[in-house]
């Protein structure tokens, strides 16, 4: 993906679904001001949101509808998603905009109640079309966590997604699925589905290249994310006995398995963020502690390490290239993803365990190659060895943290190395 000046655009996401319906204008501006800090530069959040979103008023004591009718908006709180819209674009941020949450078409296992008709859903959409045609730091983001379950599910998404286009609006547009599933194998002949999508699983090594593979052979190729990982802090496959929760190890691995198979971004999420939860609220998924505690968690300022990394290389260059790493590569939580530049001239490995990385050297298409270190926990470089072989050469990393072994071998041309900063 690039931006209308034509430049690398790396989508950083993160997943704020609760944040038009829980969150006071005062509570937005610093959950914004954080997540630019990080370096985040999308933010993903529903209209119509999940958590009883269309009975509950929001924190300013309003309802997205009256009378529980898409056609009838109440301005009060479209004037939020406005203060929302402004307030992002003043940190140069997105948001990845949902009209809805799947429940209110296709109920399953949500709160509901379900009110879209195919007629209704692209007035609606038409709305939100005109009103926000010439904002331009918007991704509409359909479907809402849902497949649908009959023909007539699968047309209120797409008539939705048409009436938004009805009303003049033509910023990018994707659609997020339910768990385990992709945008593409659903959508996929659909002209409004520009970009690809998937979500993974809430579970420790979901092998996330799995879906950035599948997703790479639908036709026409669309640039891929992970619109929903494993959260930070969430129990292990959303176990109600919590015996294991997701960490900051598990969200840099789902990250990088998917940046480093070809996606074209990633968003991070956390459990207590998501539903924006505090005090006298219900925990979702044994929240916690609170939002406002939960931004500190150590994951999502990793992620903006992982941004930092990438742009500091000509990352839109490489190439998914799993024979670079020579030797045995066992598909199991330690597996190794490798990308190689399409000009020869870098490579980058990922080795969530800290196992060595035998590298083969030819091929790349540099006379003078040397070789880095990446901490993706600490944000940090260290020299590796030195390259001693035109063929193939073992890497091993150093590390003293037995919670944070992973690491990212980066080779490059020296001249390369020296342009980009190192």
């Amino acid at each position: 993906m690039v931006t209308a000046e034509q430049q690398p655009f790396f989508w950083l996401g993160d997943t704020a679904w609760e944040l038009f319906h829980r969150l006071t204008k005062e509570e937005i501006i610093h959950y914004l001001e954080d997540r630019s800090t990080k370096g985040f530069n999308v933010i993903q959040a529903v209209i119509l949101a999940e958590l009883e979103g269309l009975t509950i008023a929001n924190a300013h004591g309003d309802l997205p509808l009256h009378e529980l009718d898409p056609t009838k908006p109440n301005e009060r709180y479209f004037e939020l998603v406005d203060f929302v819209l402004t307030e992002a674009a003043r940190r140069h941020i997105y948001i990845g905009l949902l009209p809805t949450w799947g429940d209110k078409y296709n109920k399953a296992w949500g709160v509901g109640p379900e009110i879209f008709t195919t007629e209704n859903a692209f007035q609606y959409g038409s709305f939100l079309g005109t009103r926000y045609k010439s904002v331009s730091n918007i991704v509409w983001i359909m479907g809402g966590d849902r497949l649908p379950a009959d023909a007539e599910d699968y047309q209120i998404v797409c008539r939705m997604a048409e009436g938004i286009r009805a009303g003049g609006a033509g910023q990018l547009m994707t659609m997020h699925p339910k768990g385990g599933h992709i945008a593409s194998l659903v959508y996929g002949r659909e002209n409004w589905l520009q970009v690809d999508m998937f979500q993974s699983l809430h579970m420790k090594g979901c092998k996330e290249y799995r879906y950035v593979r599948k997703a790479q052979k639908s036709t026409p190729i669309r640039p891929i994310l992970n619109g929903e990982p494993g959260y930070e802090n969430i129990p292990n496959f959303l176990n109600k006995w919590q015996k294991q929760r997701l960490n900051d190890f598990d969200v840099r691995r789902a990250a990088y398995w998917s940046m480093l198979s070809g996606a074209a971004g990633h968003t991070y999420g956390c459990n207590e963020i998501w539903q924006m939860h505090a005090a006298g609220r219900e925990p979702q998924h044994k929240a916690d502690c609170s939002w406002a505690e939960a931004l500190h968690l150590p994951g999502s300022t990793q992620m903006g390490y992982m941004r930092r990394f990438f742009e500091r290389i000509p990352w839109q260059r490489l190439l998914p290239a799993q024979s670079f790493i020579g030797g045995m590569n066992w598909p199991t939580g330690g597996y190794r993803v490798a990308m190689v530049d399409q000009k020869g001239q870098f490579a980058v490995v990922y080795s969530p365990e800290g196992k060595p990385i035998r590298a083969r050297l030819d091929r790349l298409k540099s006379e003078k190659p040397i070789a880095y270190w990446f901490d993706p926990a600490a944000g940090t470089y260290h020299s590796a060895d030195t390259i001693k072989s035109k063929r193939s050469q073992t890497f091993s990393p150093s590390w003293s943290n037995a919670e944070n072994r992973d690491r990212i071998l980066l080779i490059m041309d020296e001249k390369l190395a020296v342009d980009c900063g190192f």
